[in-house]
C-alpha cells in the first residue's frame, strides 16, 4: 500500500510482521523500493507515532512534578533536594518543548514543500527530547529515592536505571543499526 500523508498501514497489519518473524519457514517479504516521496511520508508518520507516545509520558511526568511543590512534604526537602527538584522541573519543561516542537514546526511549515527538512529536524528534536526525558526520569527517581531510602543506595539505584535507559534507548538501537549496515554491505559484496 502506498503511504500518503494522512494514512499509514502499520507494519504487521493482518499479522504479516509476526508471521515473518515467528515462523522459521516464512519467506521474507519482497518490498518494492520506496520513492523519495513515499519514504519521507513514511518517516513523517513514524515520527508522529513516536511523538504521541513520548508526549503523553512527558506531559504526565511534568504535571506530577509541578504538583509536588504544593504538597506539605515539599517544605521538608533539604537544599540539595530542592536543587534536584528545580533541575528536574527544568529538564521536564525542556523535554516537553523538544517533544512538542515537531507539531509546531509542521503547523508553521505545512504546505511549504519542506517535508524533508521537517522530518530531519523533527527526528533530531525527538532524539534531544528523549535524552531530556531520560534525564528528567533519572532526576525524578533521584528525588523520590533520596526521600525514601537514606544513604548512597538511592544514587546507586538511579545510576542502574540510567544505565538501563542508556542500553535500551541508545546502545541497543545503535548496535542494531550497525549490524544492519554490516549485513547490507555483506549483501552488496
Amino acid at each position: 500500500m502506498a503511504v500518503t500523508e494522512h494514512s499509514v498501514e502499520p507494519e504487521g497489519q493482518n499479522g504479516a510482521c509476526c508471521r515473518r518473524h515467528d515462523s522459521p519457514q516464512a519467506e521474507p517479504e519482497q518490498e518494492a523500493p520506496e520513492t523519495p516521496h513515499e519514504r519521507v511520508n513514511r518517516r513523517w508518520n513514524e515520527i508522529l507515532q513516536e511523538t504521541r507516545v513520548t508526549q503523553t509520558g512527558v506531559q504526565i511526568l511534568f504535571g506530577f512534578l509541578l504538583s509536588v511543590a504544593f504538597t506539605p512534604l515539599f517544605r521538608e526537602l533539604e537544599a540539595l533536594d530542592r536543587g534536584i527538584y528545580v533541575a528536574t522541573v527544568v529538564l521536564g519543561a525542556a523535554a516537553t518543548g523538544s517533544l512538542i516542537a515537531p507539531v509546531s514546526i509542521h503547523r508553521f511549515l505545512s504546505g511549504q514543500r519542506m517535508k524533508d527538512d521537517v522530518v530531519e529536524i523533527a527526528g533530531r528534536l525527538m532524539m534531544c527530547g528523549m535524552v531530556l526525558l531520560a534525564l528528567t526520569i533519572g532526576c525524578t527517581l533521584l528525588l523520590i529515592l533520596r526521600f525514601v531510602i537514606p544513604g548512597v543506595l538511592a544514587e546507586m539505584l538511579v545510576a542502574g536505571v540510567m544505565l538501563w535507559f542508556g542500553l535500551c534507548w541508545y546502545a541497543l538501537p545503535l548496535y542494531l543499526r550497525r549490524r544492519a549496515d554490516r549485513r547490507s554491505r555483506a549483501g552488496e559484496a
